[in-house]
């Protein structure tokens, strides 16, 4: 693999990939991720790739896809997913549209971990910095661990109440196992009624090359007013500042093309600001409270499909979306 890649191009991702029993097909180092589904349908799909250099982009970028095309119909592919890391330039031959699903992010917050921790936590909005102090005030702990089963059984309940489907253990059992900078920390808090620590937040991250990216997170509702997400964040972020990493991805954020707060409502009714609130994005929660920690906020191209069997594309589209 090109050892300037980023992470969804990399070996490691390859191997982790491998491990959740999905197909790994590479083209002029770009790889290509065989998700299977049912009746032996499956997606294939790139993820911030192509990978190689740039020179006659149109040319290189339609004798890319070409054979990669060929192969996905031969192998029962319903979409090819593209989700580049910049703006590619795609002749007409390709019937390509803009995906609608949220998987792979428009937009992120990255944190510049050169910067003292001083620095870091004065560019924080002061919400940030203050419910920080909130969770140290109340004993919350934050330490590296490898417990999978404890993060799987709080994340049940984050996803019951957020309303989104998580994966099963194994799957972030791997994530940790096959990533080589894959770490999990976990937030502790005094209990009153038994006077031992319990497991109020987690969250599950990886460091490639110079970069602490974060991936899943989990938190308590029970224990929400210990503000626990926002100090497990910020010793997610001086963890990997002590590895050497020179920036922390808080990974996934509402692009701000499409966030409400850019979209005049001053004139509308009271119901139709609520119906607008309604059809927000969904990462729309999730954007705001990664907007306490600052950083810088970067874009990438939406992501798009190439639908090469309609009708499956849209059953299974459906089968997705109702069950």
């Amino acid at each position: 693999m090109d050892t300037n890649t980023n992470l969804w191009q990399s070996s490691e991702w390859q191997k982790y990939q491998e491990s959740l029993g999905h197909e790994i097909r590479v083209y002029e180092s770009t790889q290509v991720v065989v998700d299977k589904t049912v009746g032996g349908y499956c997606t294939w799909e790139i993820i911030r790739g192509p990978s190689s250099p740039i020179d006659n982009e149109e040319l290189r970028i339609d004798n890319l896809l070409k054979p990669i095309i060929e192969d996905a119909k031969r192998n029962k592919c319903f979409a090819l997913y593209i989700s580049p890391s910049q703006e590619l330039i795609l002749n007409s031959q390709f019937s390509i549209l803009n995906s609608s699903r949220h998987i792979v992010p428009e937009a992120t917050r990255i944190i510049d971990l050169t910067k003292s921790e001083d620095e870091i936590l004065a560019q924080m909005k002061q919400k940030g910095r203050y419910n920080i102090k909130v969770a140290q005030k109340h004993g919350v702990e934050v330490k590296q661990s490898d417990d999978v089963d404890a993060f799987y059984e709080l994340i049940k309940k984050t996803s019951k109440r957020d309303g989104f489907k998580p994966h099963s253990k194994e799957h972030y059992k791997k994530f940790l196992e096959n990533l080589d900078g894959a770490f999990m920390l976990l937030a502790f808090a005094p209990s009153i009624v038994n006077c031992q620590l319990s497991i109020v937040a987690g969250l599950i991250g990886v460091i490639f090359k110079d970069q602490g990216i974060y991936y899943y997170g989990a938190s308590s509702h029970e224990h929400r007013n210990l503000m626990a997400p926002y100090l497990l964040q910020w010793e997610a972020m001086k963890f990997c500042k002590a590895k050497g990493c020179t920036s922390y991805d808080l990974f996934g954020i509402v692009p701000p093309e499409k966030s409400p707060l850019s979209q005049p409502v001053l004139s509308l009714s009271k119901e139709e600001r609520g119906r607008e609130r309604g059809a927000n994005h969904p990462w729309q929660g999730v954007s705001a409270f990664k907007e306490k920690f600052g950083g810088e906020v970067v874009t990438y191209p939406e992501e798009k499909v190439i639908i090469l069997k309609p009708l499956i594309h849209k059953l299974i589209d459906m089968k997705r979306k109702f069950f």
